[in-house]
Parts: C-alpha cells; sequence; structure tokens
C-alpha cells in the first residue's frame, strides 16, 4: 500500500491510513517479487552476473537471510549491496526524534514508548526516503564495540543528572541507529575476532547489550558482508560461529569475456566530455585494454589469489584516453584516434593496480606491465591475422615475408609519441606489405581502424619474432631482426 508521506503526521492520521508494519526483510522480498512479476531489473549496470551472482542473490533477498558477497577485488560487491535500496519502499515512517528509528506501531526505545503513550494518536511522525536507509562500514582493526553497539555516555548522565544504571545514558552504535535499514560491513575479516562475536546476537535475535545493561532492542536490519577470499588465511578470519549465522554466502567472479569486460569499463571511466569528442577509439583498442586484465589474471608475475580488479581496466582506459588527448594537443590536432603505441601511457595504471610474486618483483612492475601488453597483442593477432607458428621450418613461406623482406632491405622507420596524425598515417601507408596484408585479411576495416590494425600488425610480428622493435626517449623503432647485422658484417 502506498501512503501519501506529505498528509500523514500524526500515529492516528497513520493507523486510518492503513498503515501495516512488516520487517525489512519482507519489505525487501515483496517489492523483489513485485519487480520479479513486471520484469524490471533490479540490480541495474551490473554486467556478466546475470546467470550467476544476481540469481543466487535474489534468491537469498526471497529467503530472508543476511548475505555475505565472498569475491575478490573490484567484483562490485559493495555496489550490489547499494543497489538492494531500489527494494526498499520510497518512504518509511518513524516516531518524529526517534534515534533508532522506530516503527509508530511497534516502537522498541524507551524515548519512543513514553512518547506514544503519553501523546497517543497525537505522536508526531516523521518519514525517511529508502535513499537515507543505506548504513556502510569499512571493517577496520581499530573498530571497537562501542563503535558499532554503542556506549555507556557520561557527559549525557552528567546533562540529564542520571545515574549510570538509567538505560538513557546509553549512547547508541551504528548498528541500533541503523534499525530498519541495510547495513553493510565491507571486509569483514578484517574485524577482530571480539567484535565479531559481539555480532552473535544482532544476527540470530535482534538484540543488544551494552555494558552488562539487561536492554533488549528488537532492532530489524538487513546485513550484508563483504569478504575477500584471501582475507580468510592472510589478515584475518570470519569465526565460524558468526559464518554459520549469516543465511547466504555468494561468490562473485570477473567477467568472462572481453565484450561484458568492455561494457563494464565503458560505463564507469570517468572521462571529460572532451575527451570523448576528440579521441576515437577503435573497438580493436578496447579488445587489447581488456585482455590486458585477462593476461594479468593468468601471468606467472601476477599474485592470483589477490585479483585483478576491473578498476585495473577503467583506469587504464582513462590513461589511454588522456595519452592520445596530451598528444594531440602537443602536435596540434583537434581530434585524434587512439594508436597501439599509446598504450605505453597506461603502465602507471597496470603498476599500482597488480600484486607481484616474488618473480615478478625479480622482474620489476614496469617489466611486468609491458610484457602483459605484450601478450595480450599476442592473444589477439590470431583472431585478425593467420597465426604465427612457434615451431616453424626456416624455409617454409609465410604470408608475412614480403613484409619482414621489406624490414630488411630498408632501415626500418620510426614512430614517435608525439607524431602529428598526418605524419603517423603518412609512415603507415609508406610500407606496401603492410597495405596489403590489411587488405587481404581485413578488407572490411575501416579507414579509421585500418591504422591501429596496421599498428597491431607490425607489434604482432614482434612478439612473435619477425621484427624487432626498439624503444627510445621519443618513440618506437621498427626493424627486421637481423639483416641490419649481417650488413655491418
Amino acid at each position: 500500500m502506498k501512503l501519501d508521506h506529505t498528509k500523514i503526521k500524526t500515529l492516528g492520521e497513520l493507523k486510518a491510513a492503513g498503515f501495516q508494519t512488516k520487517s525489512i526483510k519482507d519489505e525487501l522480498r515483496e517489492n523483489l517479487l513485485s519487480k520479479i512479476s513486471k520484469g524490471e531489473e533490479v540490480f541495474e549496470g551490473v554486467w556478466g552476473y546475470e546467470n550467476s551472482v544476481i540469481p543466487e542473490l535474489e534468491r537469498a533477498i526471497l529467503s530472508r537471510h543476511n548475505i555475505n558477497l565472498l569475491g575478490l577485488r573490484g567484483q562490485a560487491k559493495t555496489r550490489l549491496a547499494r543497489l538492494m535500496v531500489q527494494l526498499l519502499d520510497e518512504w518509511m515512517p518513524i516516531v518524529e526524534g526517534s534515534e533508532v528509528h522506530d516503527d509508530p506501531m511497534k516502537p522498541i526505545s524507551r524515548f519512543a514508548t513514553e512518547l506514544i503513550k503519553e501523546k497517543g494518536d497525537k505522536t508526531p511522525i516523521d518519514w525517511i526516503h529508502r535513499s537515507e536507509r543505506f548504513y556502510e562500514k569499512l571493517a577496520t582493526p581499530d573498530v571497537t564495540v562501542a563503535d558499532l553497539i554503542g556506549d555507556v555516555d557520561p557527559i549525557k548522565a552528567a546533562n540529564l543528572k542520571l545515574s549510570y544504571a538509567d538505560d538513557r545514558v546509553i549512547h547508541f552504535g551504528m548498528i541500533p541507529r541503523a534499525n530498519r535499514c541495510i547495513f553493510v560491513i565491507n571486509e569483514l575479516p578484517d574485524l577482530q575476532a571480539r567484535i565479531q562475536v559481539a555480532l552473535f546476537n544482532i544476527l540470530q535475535e535482534g538484540d543488544i547489550q551494552i555494558r552488562g545493561f539487561k536492554l533488549r532492542l528488537p532492532l530489524d536490519l538487513q546485513f550484508v558482508f563483504t569478504a575477500n577470499p584471501e582475507d580468510y588465511t592472510n589478515r584475518g578470519s570470519i569465526v565460524t560461529p558468526l559464518k554459520d549465522r549469516i543465511g547466504s554466502q555468494i561468490l562473485t567472479h570477473y567477467p568472462e569475456s572481453i565484450e561484458i569486460a568492455k561494457k563494464i569499463t565503458k560505463q564507469e571511466a570517468q572521462l571529460d566530455q572532451r575527451q570523448s569528442d576528440n579521441v576515437y577509439v577503435p573497438e580493436i583498442a578496447m579488445d587489447v585494454l581488456e585482455q590486458i586484465s585477462f593476461e594479468a589474471r593468468n601471468s606467472e608475475y601476477v599474485d592470483a589469489k589477490s585479483g585483478v580488479s576491473a578498476r585495473m581496466s577503467i583506469t587504464a582506459f582513462e590513461n589511454l584516453l588522456s595519452t592520445a588527448e596530451r598528444r594531440a594537443v602537443h602536435s596540434g590536432d583537434k581530434k585524434t584516434s587512439v594508436r597501439l603505441s599509446d598504450f605505453m601511457g597506461v603502465i602507471p595504471s597496470i603498476t599500482g593496480k597488480i600484486e607481484l610474486v616474488y618473480e615478478g618483483e625479480q622482474e620489476g612492475a614496469g617489466f611486468v606491465a609491458e610484457t602483459l601488453i605484450e601478450d595480450a597483442i599476442k592473444s589477439l593477432f590470431p583472431s585478425y591475422f593467420p597465426k604465427i607458428d612457434k615451431l616453424q621450418r626456416k624455409e617454409a613461406e609465410t604470408e608475412y615475408d614480403e613484409l619482414v623482406h621489406w624490414f630488411f632491405e630498408g632501415e626500418g622507420f620510426d614512430l614517435l609519441d608525439d607524431d602529428s596524425d598526418a605524419d603517423y598515417k603518412t609512415k603507415l601507408d609508406s610500407v606496401p606489405p603492410l597495405n596489403n596484408l590489411i587488405k587481404e585479411y581485413q578488407p572490411s576495416v575501416s579507414k579509421e581502424d585500418s591504422y591501429f590494425m596496421k599498428e597491431l600488425l607490425l607489434w604482432g610480428l614482434v612478439v612473435h619474432k619477425k621484427l624487432s622493435k626498439h624503444r627510445f626517449v621519443k618513440g618506437f623503432q621498427f626493424k627486421d631482426l637481423y639483416g641490419s647485422y649481417i650488413r655491418g658484417l
């Protein structure tokens, strides 16, 4: 039943309107059933979980469970919890002035009970919007029971001239103040074991204990916890009786395809309008960008247990556009297109987002980042051009002989970081075998994308050891592998 919150101001008016009390778990359940029956999307903007995480989360809500979202960093755990707010009623009535969002029909605090006893149907009612019914706490080792549940407040006792035996001297913590709301504790294993123990009663019976007060507050909360599997072994763990009281544990995961990963990156990247308008991004550039994350998750240099957050692709995309934008401003171009050489600008986004194992530390973060970019190119190369076999007879002819021979005969050429668009295109167009290969194997590619494709072809031959690439201060130099050495002899 939808009530007009602008007209109902007292308990009497609320009763007359036919308001029915319900718990937050029932509220979430009813609104979820309503949305499912109408075919409405509940968890909008979360991609790749349609057939895995979201059905499990919906089942947990229908079962009225407290929920633990277990997964590596950057898997949208907190976002899922925040989106649950959309399943709450738009407006909720409370006793005006209540610290713990007392239900006017079912008050739990001494303040609300006494006020209703005194004023009856004239008790003033306040309304709070669902956006204010979300509480979040990051679990850190310094969190105390007083922070979460509450403590005796000596200042309140002095001001009200009350003894410490009176329950009115209690200062409520975050959890009682989140009564009838969604309460999220992020990184649960980081909470000290004794603090986790303090949550037992709240989860099971909904009551709290503060400093020995015999105080029963039947709190009504929807708990959502988030945890990283690594934390179970490294920094802390969830105590077994607490795990036993959490109804559903749901495992999250990383995107399973490049297409889904691209959707997430484009949705989340914080771009300036000028970047979106003036920097063209070929679709294949997005594929390379996302493939870097897939390579990192399987790399021998990267700690797989720590995970590679989706934030790596998002910040790398922002850096990629900024690299192209900066280059265009330097060279005086009003509009430009992303180049493969611009990917050197995303290295700072990679090095800060990956945890290296011992071998990776030995090689250095910069080397690992460049290796991941090259691995991404190597993985995508066969999707666009004929595969280059690792074990190939020396005399065997390949599709790339003409291009390799062109570099053998010539001096190679340089692609500078700050080349104008005109210079960049002229240089790539000046290699006839390169143009021939694009025409033969990518005949339908647009003119705009063809230059990125040409660069991909060159980098692909480099990673397959058919050409050499040398990085110098101002850019890249592409040459054949041995020609210059042989000529020197």
